[in-house]
């Protein structure tokens, strides 16, 4: 009887811990592959997508995510139904592999926008706003250099990237960079 009762109390604490480890975690990176979309998209997202301390995965088209605390079918749910009800894709089928690698080594800076490749872009410490930019393919026709937007630390500034001096702003890790899309007088 007592042995029974230790049996199933420890099958309940494989099942408990299972679970909780099954759970994307802050600080983590995840896997993140597409399929039923045009081949020269599927680029754009087979990526390593670093789960921020905050939970946050930034997407591209879409932008940030919640992905911490999801499991792997909830996060795939959650991204096939919000590219099909931004009409960006009909059937988008994702694929998240969460990492049991541990902590990030890597730092990054996420650009996003209207780059040629949104996402993380490998930090280094003399890393500047207008080469993190560059390094994400710069931007597409339709990105202002005018009004980019760099976040950190839950701050937001707005810089003129055709002036010198602003081209020089260094970079910190974590930084959140977005080019935005050009207004219809150009800026």
């Amino acid at each position: 009887m007592i042995l029974k009762r230790i049996v199933l109390w420890l099958a309940a604490l494989v099942c408990l811990t299972a679970s909780v480890v099954a759970q994307i975690q802050p600080g983590r990176a995840i896997i993140i592959t597409i399929s039923g979309v045009p081949a020269e998209e599927k680029a754009r997202f087979d990526l390593n997508y670093p789960v921020s301390e905050s939970g946050m995965i930034n997407m591209p088209l879409i932008g940030q995510v919640r992905a911490a605390g999801l499991k792997a079918d909830q996060l795939q749910a959650v991204l096939e139904s919000r590219y099909k009800s931004a009409g960006i894709y009909t059937h988008p089928t994702f694929q998240v592999i969460d990492s049991t690698a541990g902590k990030i080594v890597d730092q990054v800076v996420v650009v996003g926008g209207q780059v040629r490749r949104t996402g993380p872009v490998p930090y280094n410490r003399t890393m500047t706003l207008y080469q993190a930019i560059q390094a994400a393919g710069g931007p597409t026709e339709f990105g202002s250099m005018k009004r980019v937007k760099l976040l950190r630390g839950g701050q937001q500034k707005q810089y003129d990237l055709t002036e010198l001096k602003f081209m020089q702003i260094p970079l910190e890790p974590d930084d959140t960079i977005e080019v935005p899309q050009k207004t219809p007088w150009g800026s």
